[in-house]
């Protein structure tokens, strides 16, 4: 399984990033993608879930209502649409995935994921 994150960048307090991560290989009908983030000083945050139908979310606390987690089920690709972006929330953005049986929602905790992307830096100044 080989995840392929982009979409990162330089952007200014306020704007807009999207990120997108590709997910291929994976063989179980049935998975979680997650997007994960490593910014300075701090260990590896959860910042958004989802499952590869779309069906079940969830949202850390602080990008709720900035952030928002979609799948092109078709393209095997999941999104994260980020807006109103703070200096706080630079950092290396990475995507995981993990199967999952039907019907259950996506873990949180990055430690349940197996299959990691690279990482995609995103950098918020101005």
């Amino acid at each position: 399984v080989q995840l392929q994150a982009s979409g990162g960048g330089l952007v200014p307090p306020g704007g807009s990033l999207r990120l997108s991560c590709v997910v291929s290989g994976m063989t179980s009908d049935y998975y979680a993608i997650g997007w994960f983030r490593k910014v300075p000083w701090r260990e590896r945050e959860d910042v958004a879930c989802t499952t590869n139908g779309g069906g079940s979310i969830y949202y850390r606390n602080v990008v709720k209502g900035r952030f928002t987690i979609s799948t092109d089920y078709a393209k095997n690709t999941v999104y994260l649409q980020m807006g109103s972006l703070k200096v706080e929330d630079t950092g290396v953005y990475y995507c995981a995935t993990v199967a999952l049986r039907a019907g259950l929602p996506p873990p949180t905790s990055s430690s349940r994921y197996q299959y990691w992307g690279q990482g995609t830096l995103v950098t918020v100044s101005s």
